[in-house]
């Protein structure tokens, strides 16, 4: 009686999603709409906002000169960021020359290192993801990525999502996994954090099959996926998260990399900050932050950082307008000052939420970045293990 009183329109509307996801034979097929109408209601609050800093960015004056301005920085800026992160020779070689076509076009016309699709993780029917490689990868495993799409929770599937990064991944001889999981209103938090380890643990266990290195497992993911792979990374040995994994299982991985992510689940200091948490109280997690505060602790990369985190490298947009770039700024200054591992930033100017699949030029910049962090990475791993071994 008390949630009849008080809830709102949209509440209704949730609920009647749920209702029709919850249906046998039928209900599969209206789960999505749980997760459209979600986006609805997350859109509509965060609709005013935007539509006013886009009518204030249209009237700037000069505003087409500062944009181009911070394009042609967009190198400049990735390079001085992984100085000292990656070797300079890496730096200092050519990278692949701008893509303006946007990558989400790409995604829509060809998907040239798509290997097989729809193989099961876990056994749920979301647990599923796509393999991302060459056809003629070497002898010897190559490292592996697991991308973690992003879509505020609501929506898990990497269809359209790290076009760029996994192609580029893919060309230098790596094994990309991206995987779907079980998302909002219909599945509450934190099933999320669990089928992503799990997808972890498979990869330890499966990737060999094909052609992967099951001793090297790197996590990227965007906005609601950055959120989803730095938990990851951070909470090896979690037992709320991984009470469904096999006796055994390791979810740990070597690298992570936060793309446009969000990494604080409590701070309510701002009111977007405020409006998010709202959010997740109403969609995400149906849980009160009032009554439940562990809930969103422990959700919290910026809470879970510790001495021993893996090797991380965030990026961030300056003019994201949806995630804005002081959650990118709190949580590596976290970072830097806990963890004994490298903590890489990239902070590109002028870029928006999603320019990975709307912004050719920056996603490649992006992917390039990454490559090299990652490859950097993947170098010193197999370098320990060769002196291990002799």
């Amino acid at each position: 009686m008390k949630w009849l009183l008080r809830a709102r329109p949209a509440d209704y509307t949730l609920a009647l999603s749920n209702a029709g996801a919850s249906l046998p034979v039928v209900g599969k097929h209206l789960e999505p709409l749980g997760g459209v109408t979600a986006m609805g209601v997350w859109g509509a609050r965060h609709a005013p906002e935007a539509f006013s800093a886009m009518k204030r960015d249209f009237l700037t004056p000069g505003i087409n000169d500062v944009r181009r301005r911070e394009r042609e920085r967009t190198h400049e800026v990735s390079v001085a960021a992984l100085r000292g992160v990656v070797t300079a020779a890496d730096l200092d070689a050519e990278w692949p020359a701008p893509d303006k076509t946007p990558p989400i076009w790409e995604a829509l016309r060809q998907r040239r290192y798509l290997y097989r699709r729809g193989v099961h993780y876990g056994d749920q029917p979301a647990q599923v993801l796509d393999v991302w490689r060459r056809k003629d990868l070497p002898a010897q495993p190559a490292p592996v990525l697991i991308f973690v799409p992003g879509g505020a929770w609501v929506h898990g599937r990497a269809m359209m999502q790290g076009t760029a990064l996994m192609s580029r991944l893919a060309e230098q001889g790596w094994v990309c996994l991206a995987i779907d999981y079980r998302v909002a209103p219909y599945h509450r938090w934190p099933r999320h954090i669990t089928d992503v380890k799990t997808a972890i643990a498979w990869a330890r266990a499966n990737v060999d099959k094909f052609g992967g290195d099951r001793d090297f497992v790197a996590v990227a993911g965007c906005s609601a996926g950055g959120h989803l792979s730095a938990l990851a990374g951070l909470t090896p040995d979690d037992p709320e998260f991984e009470r469904r994994l096999p006796e055994g299982a390791d979810s740990s991985v070597e690298a992570v990399v936060g793309i446009y992510g969000r990494y604080d689940w409590e701070d309510r200091s701002t009111p977007e900050r405020d409006r998010f948490v709202e959010f997740l109280e109403r969609v995400v997690v149906k849980k009160s932050i009032a009554r439940h505060p562990e809930l969103y602790r422990d959700a919290s990369p910026i809470a879970r950082v510790h001495r021993n985190a893996p090797p991380f490298l965030v990026i961030h947009g300056s003019k994201d307008s949806v995630i804005p770039v002081e959650q990118a700024r709190s949580f590596v200054e976290r970072l830097r000052a806990v963890s004994h591992s490298i903590v890489g930033y990239v902070e590109l100017p002028g870029a928006g939420h999603g320019f990975d699949m709307i912004d050719g030029e920056r996603a490649g910049v992006a992917a390039h970045a990454t490559s090299l962090f990652l490859n950097q990475i993947y170098r010193t791993k197999v370098q320990i293990r060769s002196k291990e071994v002799i």
